[in-house]
Order: C-alpha cells, then structure tokens, then sequence
C-alpha cells in the first residue's frame, strides 16, 4: 500500500510538473479537468507564426511555434471544430471524452507577430478590483485569442510611492498624489492627482505581489509586457518641493493636473533613471515601455517636442537599448514634430481607433497623409467607451479599414493589431472578430463569418439565431463610416433627465444609425427558440444582452412620446408614457438580475473583498460607486462633465439610482401640466448619497433568465 501510494504521489507530481513546463496543458485543465489529456501539444520553431489542426489517433494535434499561437489554435479548434466558444461569460467547458477528429490538416499563418492588449483605462474601468482568480481567467482569454503584447500597468503606484519616498515626500504628501483604485488610469496618464485615495498600505503590499503573479503567468506564456515607463509626470507642487522649473499645472475636467517636468529640464534624465531603477526592483525590466507624453493636453506650450521626445527615448534606452517606446495615437498625439527623427524600430504606435478613426492614411476626421512615416504601428479596435453597456460594433467598417492595409502603402510598417478597449467584458462578438483578422489573410464578408461564429458561439446551428444575428449584424453592429460616435449607443434610462435627452456622457458624439426596433426583433428571434437552448451558458448571457437592449431602445421611442405628449399639453398620454418609462426601467432591472455580469452587486463586492477592514472596503466601494455615477466631485461631475461617463444598464443600480432621477423629472413636468411652477431639480444632489451609501446588493444570478426575458419583453411590449 505504501508503495503504490509513494507511485501515486509521483505520478501527481510528474503530472504537475508537466502542466507547469507547458502552459497551454495548464490552459486546459483550467478550462476542463483532465483535458490536457485529449491534445497534443507540440512545438515546432519554423520561424513564420502559425498554427496547426492536425490528428494522431483519437487525440487533437495543436501545433506551433510558440504557446500562444497554439493557444490561438486551440482556441479556433475549440470553436470551430468542437463548437465551444470560451468568453468573458464563461471561460469553462465540460469537454466530451472524444473530441470531433480534425480530418483534414489546417494550418494558418500571419505576418502581424504583434498582438496588443489594453487601453490604460481598462485597468480602472474594468479591472481595478480583481484578485488574482480574475486575472488568471483573463490571461487563458488573452493566450486563446493570440494576444502576445499586453499593456501590464498593475502594481505602477507601487513604483511611483517608492520614487517619491526617494526624492522626499513623505507619506502623507505621497498618497495625497496617488489616485484610489478606481481613477489610476488617468492619475498615471498625467490627468488628475489624489481622487479616490489615500489608499491604505495594504493596498501597495496587495498589488506587488498581484504584479509579480501577473507577470510569471505571462513570463510562461512567452507573452512581453508593456511597462509604463517615465515621461515627465510629478506631483503638481514639486516647483516648491524639488526646486525645480516647471510649468504651472492645469485643470483637467475640474480636476488639477500632475506637473510636467520638461524632458529637456537637466534634471529629467536623474529623476527618470530614479523611476526605472524603482521598477526595475519590484518587477524587472521590459522590452516595451509606454508613455503618453502630452495625453489629451493641448494646453502644452513652448515645448520643444523633438528635444522632449529624444529625452524620453535615451532615458528609457539607458535602462535597456533594446526597449521599444510605445505610444498611443489619439487626438494630436504623437506629435510628427516629435517622432520624425526617431529610428525605425524604436516607437510602436498604437493607431488607437482604427475601426473609426484612422490615422494612419485612409480617410477618417484624424487622417494623416502621410501615416506615421518610417515607424511601426498596430491596426487597433477600440470598440468600447467608459466601459458602457449595449450592443455595439462597426462591422462593415473594421473589415474594410483592415484589409486596406493590404494593399496600402502607408501600412506597409503595420507589425500587428491591437485590442484597446476602455472597457471589456462585453460584446464578445466584436473581439472574436477582431481577433481572427490576422489568422484570416483573405477579405471575407461579414455575413458569411456571422453565420459561423452563431454556430460555434452556441455549438449547433438553428435558424432562428442565425437571423437574429444577422439582423444585428446588418444594424446595431454595423456603424457606418462617417458616424463618429463613441462607442455603444448609449441608454436613455442612464442619462440625466431633461427635455431633450439623447447621449448620456458628454462627449459620445451619438448619432442615429439603426432602426431602434430591431433589436425588438432580433429578441423575439432568440426569445422563439430560446426553451431549446435553456443550459446554454453563452445563449443565454446572449439573450439577456439582447433583450435588454430592445427594453433600452424601447425606452428611448416611449420617452420621445412623453415628451411629445408633455410639449402638446396632452395630460392622459403624459402620463401613460412617463409610468410606461418607468416601468421599463424597473423590468430592465429585473431582467439584468438574473445574469451575475449585470449585476452592480458583483462590480460592489469585487471591491469590498480587496479590503482588510471595514475602512478600506469602505473606500473601495466608494471609489465603485462614484466611478461610474458621478465620476467625480460636484465640479468635475457637472461643470467637468464627467458625470455618467462610465454609466451601467446594471441591476441595483437601474431601480436606486437612475429610477429615483427619473422619477422626479417626470413628477415635476407633470406638476407644470396642472399648474405649478417649473423646478430646477439638483440631480448632483439626488445622486452624491448613492455615492456614498454603503447598502449591500447581492452579486449572484437571481431567477430563471430565460422565463423573466420571456416575461418582460411581453409586458415591455404590450403596454
């Protein structure tokens, strides 16, 4: 008995072992116990990325030149041969015991070796409050959808509370400049200093070793992170603290600026040789640095963008002469002035909105005519604003800005594409295609690849989908060239009350582009078969999105008839529209209640559960909940307009916040109808003790999704 129980334990260990050296055989015991055993894995240096499908007996080959090629194999194996579909929605399968065979060897290659991930703020629109469980799910997501080349910013207060301890601040002054855990993103894109903290010292401690975790799992993966690095950003007192020359700081949506120490200043290389030492300490040193000098600043004079540029480049080569600056191409930025004279081979460029705002040649409001010249860039999706929710995409749009690269000279220093995303964990759809363009060398057509991912998203095929499908495809996710809008086509149920409601954040840029009853249809679609697809975890995540979706656009016809009904002075029908618009907005937040992924209760517990005590999960929650109601302060909220940019169609927070603002908006106009005197409601005032209440929401799935979708679409619609 010992003896077999000794062989045991080696065979355990031998097993592990082999799952730890291999982290694709890892991957898959993640997604499914015991599936390392159904593939063979193998590694094949041939120079070119790619793929292969292939059979040996009743096991799957998946073969390439490096772990996430396979991986991205894997991943098209697993969709399109064996029609599971891993997603934010769910990233666990129970596989069968025999795999469908691949009968005939599939092999695919790209010539685009980069693949980007993550916009800066993600990492507070969405992730500011994972653990490690979280970020190990989205690193599998990352390797099965081929991604080589993430953004990895976690753990960056930690280096910036060690530099300012060198250069002499003290902790006080240190947290006064470092952002809660839900602004970081734009702390560390020199935008605002100090909102949503201090953070406590737990919160640092926490965070370097989340970092260190992060980066093994990519180190494993043969995935390279990029690392913020130094261009210039310090507390916006440091002219009386370090005696040094700087520009006084400025407003930033009501918000005061970090100073912008000048690259040229001579103490610049000092302090920037300061911070990479720091970094290097807690994480090491990368291949690929990001800075976004001048980021949404066009108040920057007198700068010498050239000089400024060069600074930057040789203070981040000191550290590593192989390193690559990466930058973001948005707005004006990267100014030519102070790219032109860089070496091919040092910047990478991040063309930031290429599915609608090109700037690397074609024709969009930000082209540029003569691309980024010599550097090299990624074709890149932004897809998603503020982390809103609703169906969105540019279909017709991506596939045409894509494959003009094909043929275009100003693209022939494309080197890859990039995901960039402010926020994830929605509209799948457009990621998986996304993703697939470099796998996919030949133009194809929207329809023909809607129909597939259909079938693989829910693993048969059925009519009845497919027409919903391509019915979404042809209108809410097929923005077309011209339209400017960012992002979704955002909910009136989330937007401040007023008499001509129609974008929810200040600077969406919405416009009309669908039919908004389709999306009634495409529900019905789904809805008509959806008995037959009750279990299925992605059909149903799916039919929610949907149909929530058809009650948002439902409730922006209703409103335009309560309105109309109020300007016309007719009291029964005002009143009709104005509590049918409520109704929705209540049956909205039923029905968001049965999928976890809608609900505020999930984005309000990630939070709490980062905190050691009350205090700290104090804090947390209310850096959740000021984020995405108000943003910020009376001031940055209404006179910085930043109130409800990162608004949620979430259950809780549908029925206790936007509910109660709609709710008086239409009780003061129907008091005008009888009389009484117009009212200037101060919603800043309704909406700051939600910021601040501390009233728990449950986080799990409540209720049966496939008969409340049922339920409330028919009253939704019957009314």
């Amino acid at each position: 008995m010992r003896t077999k129980a000794l062989s045991l334990f080696i065979i355990t260990i031998v097993f592990a072992c082999t799952i730890n050296a291999n982290p694709v055989k890892g991957l898959l015991e993640r997604i499914d116990k015991g599936a390392s055993d159904k593939f063979i894995i193998e590694l094949a240096d041939q120079g070119k990325d790619f793929f292969e499908l292939d059979q040996k007996g009743n096991k799957v080959v998946i073969r390439g030149n490096n772990y996430i090629n396979i991986a991205t194999g894997l991943n098209w194996y697993l969709k399109y041969y064996a029609g599971v579909h891993l997603s934010w929605n769910g990233m666990q399968y129970e596989l069968p015991a025999i795999l469908p065979p691949v009968k005939q060897k599939e092999r695919r290659e790209t010539d685009l070796s980069l693949r980007y991930n993550f916009n800066y703020c993600t990492y507070s629109y969405s992730m500011p409050f994972w653990d490690w469980e979280r970020w190990e799910q989205e690193i599998d997501w990352m390797a099965l959808h081929g991604i080589n080349l993430p953004l990895a910013i976690v753990g960056e207060e930690c280096v910036w509370y060690n530099l300012l301890d060198k250069l002499g601040y003290n902790k006080e002054e240190i947290n006064d400049f470092i952002a809660g855990p839900a602004f970081l993103a734009w702390w560390e894109m020199n935008n605002l200093e100090g909102w949503g903290g201090p953070n406590p010292d737990s919160w640092y401690e926490q965070q370097e070793k989340l970092q260190k975790k992060i980066l093994k799992r990519l180190s494993e993966f043969g995935i390279e992170p990029v690392f913020p690095g130094y261009s210039g950003m310090l507390p916006h007192n440091a002219n009386e603290k370090l005696d040094l020359n700087i520009a006084e700081a400025k407003l930033w949506n009501g918000y005061v600026r970090p100073s912008f120490l000048q690259p040229t200043d001579p103490r610049f290389a000092e302090i920037a040789s300061l911070y990479y030492e720091e970094l290097e300490k807690l994480f090491g040193k990368a291949n690929y640095y990001s800075m976004d000098p001048f980021h949404e600043n066009k108040s920057i004079v007198e700068v010498d963008f050239d000089a400024a540029g060069k600074a930057i480049m040789d203070a981040m080569k000191a550290v590593n002469p192989d390193a690559v600056w990466v930058v973001q191409g948005w707005t004006e930025n990267p100014r030519p002035e102070m790219i032109n004279s860089m070496k091919k081979g040092d910047l990478l460029i991040l063309d930031l909105f290429g599915e609608c705002r090109p700037m690397w040649g074609i024709e969009s409001i930000w082209k540029r005519e003569e691309g980024y010249g010599h550097h090299e860039w990624l074709f890149c999706l932004l897809q998603n604003f503020g982390a809103n929710v609703g169906l969105h995409g540019r279909m017709d749009q991506l596939l045409n800005n894509f494959y003009q690269t094909k043929t275009n000279p100003l693209a022939n220093n494309m080197t890859g594409i990039g995901l960039t995303m402010e926020g994830i964990e929605n509209n799948p759809v457009m990621y998986e295609l996304m993703c697939e363009l470099p796998w996919r060398p030949e133009e194809f057509t929207k329809e023909e690849w809607i129909s597939n991912y259909a079938k693989a998203r829910y693993g048969v095929a059925n009519d009845s989908i497919e027409k919903a499908w391509q019915l979404l495809g042809n209108t809410i996710y097929n923005c077309p060239a011209g339209n400017n809008q960012q992002g979704a086509h955002e909910s009136i149920f989330c937007g401040r009350p007023s008499m001509n409601n129609f974008q929810v954040s200040s600077w969406s840029k919405m416009d009309n582009y669908y039919d908004p009853t389709v999306t009634a249809e495409a529900a019905k679609l789904m809805l008509s078969v959806a008995p037959q697809f009750k279990g299925n975890n992605n059909f149903e995540y799916d039919l929610v999105d949907i149909v929530r979706q058809a009650l948002a656009d439902q409730g922006r016809i209703v409103y335009n008839n309560a309105i109309a009904s109020f300007k016309s002075y007719d009291k029964k029908n005002f009143e009709k529209y104005s509590n049918n618009f409520l109704e929705l907005i209540l049956l909205q937040d039923e029905l968001l209640a049965t999928r976890e992924e809608f609900k505020v209760g999930r984005w309000i517990n990630q939070a709490r559960q980062l905190g050691n005590n009350d205090a700290e999960k104090d804090l947390y929650e209310w850096n959740a909940r000021v984020q995405i109601t108000t943003w910020g302060n009376r001031v940055c909220a209404n006179d910085g307009k930043l109130r409800d940019y990162a608004h949620k169609e979430w259950n809780g927070v549908l029925k206790d916040f936007y509910y109660p603002r709609w709710e008086a908006f239409w009780t003061m106009l129907q008091g005008q109808l009888n009389g009484k005197p117009e009212v200037d409601i101060d919603f800043y005032a309704m909406e700051e003790p939600w910021t601040l209440a501390k009233d728990p929401y449950d986080s799990t799935s409540q209720g049966d999704c496939v008969k409340t979708a049922q339920r409330v679409f028919e009253t939704a619609f019957n009314q």
